[in-house]
């Protein structure tokens, strides 16, 4: 996305989540707002899923600054002449992220970020105390204070059920909040501008009834594919500097190959940022969270790593996700440990071919699977160790023992 080639090095934007903070900063950014502009020159009520760590948060940050018309940070991307400065609109920004275990957390958590927001801009509490009436509220305050509508943004808006999904009860009642309060999201249309959901799982639209079924999924759409993530191509232009010294092949082959339907494979930026700062190939984004759910719910499923590749599965099965009846598929492919490498369109039957997206992933997730199984983690990383020393060698006596 960027013309011309970085060729001053900057700060590596590790653990960055605000625009704000990295452009002053002077950090590498790569410009994701002419596929901003598109989306909001297209519609008002958007959804997103994703993986961890691929930069959701960063990107909830730039829809805020920008709606909220901070010129400054904005100069010199693509969207800064084409976007109207002088028109500010209040932003109402809500993250689920946390310790958020209960629906008792869950309206906590959202009451306090509301009396932050109703403090912020001066709002008169209400006598309404639960927070999906306290949002109405606002968003009702804010477009009449400011005459403008309200911009809505929520990151992890899927967290409070993650974070207990292995408790089918308390996911249920977590979900059943969440759908509370999205709810508004729909009923209060006239009073908002805007609309950018975002998370790691795609949901059904049924799963919370109609609070978020008016919204644009941009999921698996091939225009909006590398709207987080990198590219080779950025990596070329943007991170020239810290490529010196290391080998490109290697960089694909380790962590290259997030496919979400459009032209190109993608780059975890987690991954690109830590091994630019290490200066050495390891697992960066799979160590940053252990999968232990995972490896329960496929020992239960009796599914092993041989299964996970190359399968083949119905496009429906993947991209809705229902608590009471979810593949092990979906939830892989939502959580970023198998990909798409091919679609398939038979009549009006679409299939999608999963893979590991790259080494990285294949080689970490089968080895903690394994360990998971067997639950001899060291006996097992030593066993294959010696196997792999064996074929090296060309011991085959050894490697039939």
């Amino acid at each position: 996305m960027n013309a011309k080639a970085q060729t001053e090095r900057r700060p590596l934007p590790i653990g960055y989540q605000s625009l704000s903070n990295l452009r002053n900063e002077g950090c590498y950014y790569v410009d994701k707002t002419p596929l901003i502009r598109q989306m909001i020159g297209r519609g008002r009520f958007y959804f997103l899923s994703r993986p961890r760590r691929f930069g959701k948060s960063l990107l909830v940050s730039t829809l805020k600054e920008l709606f909220e018309g901070n010129e400054p940070l904005f100069r010199g991307l693509d969207i800064h002449p084409h976007w109207d400065w002088s028109v500010k609109y209040p932003v109402v920004r809500l993250s689920f992220g946390g310790d958020v275990d209960t629906p008792g957390d869950l309206e906590e958590s959202a009451l306090s970020q509301l009396y932050s927001i109703e403090k912020a801009f001066e709002i008169e509490l209400p006598p309404v105390k639960s927070a999906t009436e306290r949002l109405r509220h606002i968003l009702e305050q804010l477009h009449r204070k400011s005459g403008q509508q309200a911009v809505v943004l929520v990151d992890e808006y899927d967290r409070p059920v993650l974070n207990v999904l292995d408790d089918s009860e308390k996911a249920r009642a977590n979900r059943d909040k969440l759908r509370n309060l999205y709810s508004i999201l729909k009923d209060a249309e006239d009073h908002i501008r805007f609309v950018f959901v975002t998370g790691i799982t795609m949901f059904s639209k049924t799963s919370f009834s109609s609070g978020l079924n008016n919204l644009t999924d941009l999921s698996l759409s091939p225009r909006y594919a590398a709207i987080c993530g990198y590219t080779d191509r950025d990596l070329d232009a943007v991170f020239a500097p810290e490529l010196d010294g290391l080998d490109r092949d290697e960089i694909r082959r380790w962590y290259n190959g997030y496919h979400w339907l459009g032209e190109e494979k993608l780059y975890n930026p987690h991954d690109i940022l830590h091994l630019f700062n290490e200066r050495k190939f390891r697992a960066h984004w799979f160590r940053s969270g252990q999968p232990g759910y995972l490896y329960r719910l496929l020992t239960e499923r009796k599914v092993g790593s041989m299964d996970l590749e190359n399968c083949v599965v119905d496009a429906d099965l993947v991209s809705n996700f229902e608590l009471d009846s979810f593949s092990s598929e979906a939830l892989l492919f939502q959580s970023g440990y198998l990909t798409i490498t091919e679609e398939d369109e038979q009549d009006s039957h679409v299939l999608y071919h999963l893979d590991y997206p790259n080494f990285e992933v294949q080689s970490s997730f089968n080895k903690q699977l394994a360990e998971h199984l067997t639950g001899r983690g060291r006996e097992v990383e030593t066993a294959g160790l010696e196997l792999l020393q064996a074929l090296g060698d060309s011991d085959f006596p050894a490697f039939r023992e």
